[in-house]
């Protein structure tokens, strides 16, 4: 079952990094790969949508927002050359989860066990902030994904936007999401009818991680649950 899934999903990843649906991203992640950070002055950046990655066969899967404009727009993969990502990969080595504790690049030999990871929105949007048009033109990728992603049980959502996009993309492929929308909050656990279990945490950004809003005692209590939740079996959705 292994590699039919790995083939399906590198095809997917050729499609997502061609894609050039949404002008605005396109041209900001291009002028973003030519001007750089003067700190990555001598680097080539990827500058184009970033395609998700991981363990083919894994039960936890994590979604964030958006490629960060000199993390994975740099590096072309998710969450690998920033803050952010440093705290992700730190996380899930401590958990377990990652064969090591630092992603700075795509052949830096990170690995990824019962782990995929992949975001909402695949190009980096000025400011961090995607339109509704973008968001929903992205929405296609994440549906694909997981309906390739058979083994998942616990998705763990990053932040706000990336937990409302993964109800309304689960809810367009016919499962049964709470309504009224349950608020998002760290640790809040949302289960879905015939489906995972959703797993919310604050992302962990900057904005967060340098206020205290989120500490790694607090991250590090999402992937010990989300390796619980991880066993909980489920009757698997047919889309």
């Amino acid at each position: 079952m292994k590699d039919p899934v790995k083939k399906k999903l590198a095809a997917l990843s050729t499609e997502i990094v061609e894609c050039h649906s949404c002008p605005r991203l396109v041209s900001w992640r291009k002028e973003v790969a030519k001007t750089k950070r003067a700190s990555f002055r001598d680097e080539t950046y990827w500058g184009r949508p970033v395609p998700a990655f991981g363990d083919p066969m894994a039960r936890i899967l994590i979604i964030g927002l958006a490629p960060a404009a000199h993390g994975a727009n740099r590096t072309g993969r998710m969450f690998t050359g920033d803050r952010s990502g440093d705290w992700l990969y730190r996380a899930l080595n401590r958990a377990g989860l990652a064969n090591q504790a630092k992603s700075v690049a795509r052949d830096d030999g990170l690995e990824l066990d019962d782990v995929f990871v992949t975001a909402a929105v695949r190009c980096a949007p000025p400011e961090n902030k995607p339109t509704t048009e973008e968001r929903d033109a992205c929405a296609q990728w994440l549906h694909a994904e997981l309906g390739l992603l058979r083994s998942v049980r616990v998705i763990v959502t990053l932040g706000n936007f990336g937990y409302v996009q993964t109800l309304r993309v689960l809810a367009n492929r016919g499962l049964a999401v709470p309504r009224p929308r349950i608020r998002f909050g760290h640790g809040v656990e949302v289960p879905i009818e015939k489906g995972p279990v959703l797993l919310c945490s604050y992302h962990p950004s900057q904005q967060n991680t340098f206020t205290g809003r989120l500490t790694e005692d607090m991250f590090d209590s999402i992937w010990s649950r989300a390796r619980v939740l991880a066993r909980h079996p489920f009757d698997t959705f047919e889309p």
